[in-house]
C-alpha cells in the first residue's frame, strides 16, 4: 500500500468489511450496492490491492483487506467522536469560577439563575472560598476577588464597586439617641475590609462614639446578619446588603454623611485567559448585572439623599490612625 487510503471510498469499505454484504453496506449507508461496490474498486485500484476475495456471493478480507480494517473502523469512530466533541463545543462550554465567600452568596449567587437562563448547555463550577486561586497549581478559569486589584503577573478588571456606609435594623436605630446614633451603639465591623470603623469615623470627623462597643466578624454575611438581628450597627458594602436595604430591613444609620465608593471586587485570571469564549460570555453578562446594579445603589442612595465620595483604599490605609 504505497498511497493514501481514498477518505471518501473508506466509509464504504469499513461498512463492507464491518457488515460482510455489499447489500447490507448498502443499506446502511442509505446507497445502491453498485455504488458501494464502485467505491470499492476505486479503493482496491488506487491502492493496487485487493482487499475482498469473492467466492460466489461470499465477500471475506484479503490479508490486505485485514490489515485495512484493522484501522478503519477505530479512525472512523475516533472522527466520529472528535466531530460529536466539535458540536458540543459549539453548543456548551465549562466555566470553573471561584470567588469570595461572601460576594459569591449575597451578589453573585442570586443572580446566577439569570446567567443559566440565558446559556443552558453551560457547564458551570462555582467555588466560594476564601483563599485566592493559584492558577499555577489549581484547574480554575477565572476568579472574582476582593481586594485592591493589587496581584502581579494576572490580569484584573474591576467589577463591582463597594458603597461603604454604616447600616441598622430600624428597631435597633430607634433604641440610639437621635441626634448622635454612634454614641452609645455596638459597632460591628470586619477585619479583612478595607474600609474599618476606625478610619470611617476619622474621615468622617464623628466624635463622641468613645463609649462604643465592637464585635468583630470574620464574613460580611454574619455581619449582616447580626446587624438583621438588631445587635448593632454594621459598616458595610450596600453591594452585599441590596436586598435588605431595599426590603428595609437595613437602613442607613447616618445618611447625612457621604457613602464611601472604590472598586473592591474584581475579576482576576492570567492574562492568556481572557480571550477564551467562556469567560468573554461570563465577564460580558457579569459586567451588565453590574451595570444594572450600580443603577440600583443610585436609586438606594437617591431615596435616603445620600451623597457619594470615591476614595481609594490603599490612602484610605495610610491615613487610618493606629
Amino acid at each position: 500500500m504505497s498511497r493514501a487510503p481514498n477518505l471518501h471510498a473508506l466509509p464504504y469499505f469499513e461498512a463492507v468489511a464491518r457488515r460482510g454484504s455489499l447489500a447490507r453496506a448498502a443499506e446502511e449507508m442509505s446507497v445502491s450496492p453498485s455504488a458501494v461496490s464502485q467505491q470499492i474498486k476505486l479503493l482496491e485500484q488506487q491502492l493496487g490491492v485487493k482487499l475482498f476475495r469473492r467466492t460466489g456471493r461470499v465477500l471475506s478480507l484479503t490479508l490486505e483487506g485485514e490489515l485495512l480494517a484493522q484501522t478503519a473502523g477505530t479512525a472512523l469512530r475516533m472522527l466520529t467522536d472528535a466531530q460529536t466533541n466539535l458540536g458540543r463545543t459549539r453548543t456548551s462550554h465549562r466555566l470553573n469560577l471561584r470567588v469570595s465567600p461572601s460576594f459569591g452568596v449575597r451578589w453573585l449567587g442570586p443572580r446566577l439563575a439569570d446567567f443559566l437562563t440565558r446559556y443552558p448547555d453551560w457547564d458551570l463550577r462555582v467555588d466560594a472560598a476564601p483563599d485566592p486561586t493559584d492558577f499555577d497549581r489549581e484547574i480554575m478559569d477565572m476568579d472574582i476577588r476582593y481586594g485592591t486589584g493589587d496581584w502581579p503577573g494576572l490580569w484584573c478588571k474591576p467589577l463591582v464597586h463597594d458603597h461603604i456606609l454604616p447600616l441598622a435594623h430600624p428597631d435597633y436605630l430607634a433604641s440610639l439617641p437621635a441626634g448622635d446614633p454612634l454614641s452609645h451603639a455596638r459597632l460591628i465591623d470586619s477585619p479583612r475590609a478595607h474600609v474599618q470603623w476606625d478610619f470611617w469615623l476619622w474621615h468622617n470627623d464623628v466624635t463622641g462614639a468613645n463609649n462604643r462597643k465592637t464585635v468583630l466578624m470574620d464574613r460580611s454575611s454574619m455581619a449582616i446578619q447580626l446587624a438583621l438581628d438588631g445587635a448593632g450597627v454594621v459598616l458595610e458594602s450596600m453591594a452585599l446588603a441590596t436586598a435588605e436595604m431595599q426590603a428595609g430591613q437595613l437602613v442607613p444609620v447616618c445618611p447625612h454623611l457621604p457613602v464611601l465608593r472604590f472598586p473592591a471586587h474584581w475579576a482576576r485570571c492570567p492574562a492568556r485567559f481572557v480571550k477564551r469564549r467562556p469567560i468573554q460570555v461570563f465577564l460580558g453578562w457579569a459586567e451588565a448585572q453590574a451595570a444594572a446594579h450600580a443603577n440600583d445603589m443610585a436609586a438606594l442612595m437617591a431615596l435616603h439623599g445620600m451623597q457619594v465620595e470615591d476614595i481609594i483604599p490603599q490612602a484610605a490605609w495610610q491615613q487610618r490612625p493606629l
